[in-house]
């Protein structure tokens, strides 16, 4: 079965752009097709769908506020951001509103296609395209990785945590009780020496951990 993409983004010859490429590809299908985020939430209702994909800069609901108020509504349904500003403050933003990935425009259709089939397998691409600015701004790559090392269920909960999954999202995905998942989260922040669960991220991801 094809999966049903919704896009959004104000400028229309990107969108139809979008809207081309992503159809010539064996396996995808618009069938949302918005000029604003309030326009895809209007649409959602009325039309079954797999994956939103979305520009980040639009006026009025915008990428971010978007995701936000998807993951209140639809917190199982895939986002994936789109922007041509390689800015780590916008990334920062994007794991806060729970994006499950972050790419840059100039991405090559295969790398899209990729992410898409990625994103959809449960995996999160926070990660930008280009990585360097991030991992230059925290600096995390001076580090060395921490010493504790990582069992496979805690890499699988970081890589929740990073699509911005809450402990009771996670738990209901990996089938543990809250409890648990909150004691595994308290764990990961510990080994990885960071207060809250964004820079948690950021620093498994320029460690190379996810």
């Amino acid at each position: 079965m094809s999966i049903r993409i919704a896009l959004a983004d104000d400028q229309v010859l990107v969108l139809k752009g979008l809207r081309s490429l992503l159809e010539s590809m064996h396996g995808f299908e618009v069938v949302i097709e918005a000029q604003s985020g309030e326009a895809l939430l209007a649409a959602l209702p009325n039309q079954p769908v797999d994956l939103v994909l979305s520009d980040i800069r639009m006026p009025g609901l915008d990428g971010i506020a978007l995701t936000k108020r998807l993951r209140a509504k639809r917190p199982e349904l895939p986002v994936l951001l789109l922007t041509t500003f390689d800015d780590q403050d916008l990334f920062l933003a994007a794991a806060d509103a729970g994006a499950s990935g972050f790419l840059l425009k100039d991405i090559s259709p295969e790398d899209l296609a990729h992410a898409i089939d990625e994103v959809m397998a449960g995996r999160s691409l926070l990660q930008p395209v280009s990585s360097g600015p991030v991992r230059q701004h925290y600096a995390y790559h001076d580090l060395s990785a921490p010493v504790d090392t990582f069992s496979e269920r805690e890499v699988a909960i970081l890589r929740l945590l990073a699509g911005g999954y809450s402990n009771k999202e996670i738990a209901r995905s990996i089938h543990l009780a809250e409890g648990t998942v909150k004691n595994y989260v308290s764990d990961i922040l510990a080994k990885l020496e960071t207060r809250d669960r964004t820079r948690a991220v950021l620093k498994a991801i320029t460690l190379r951990i996810i």
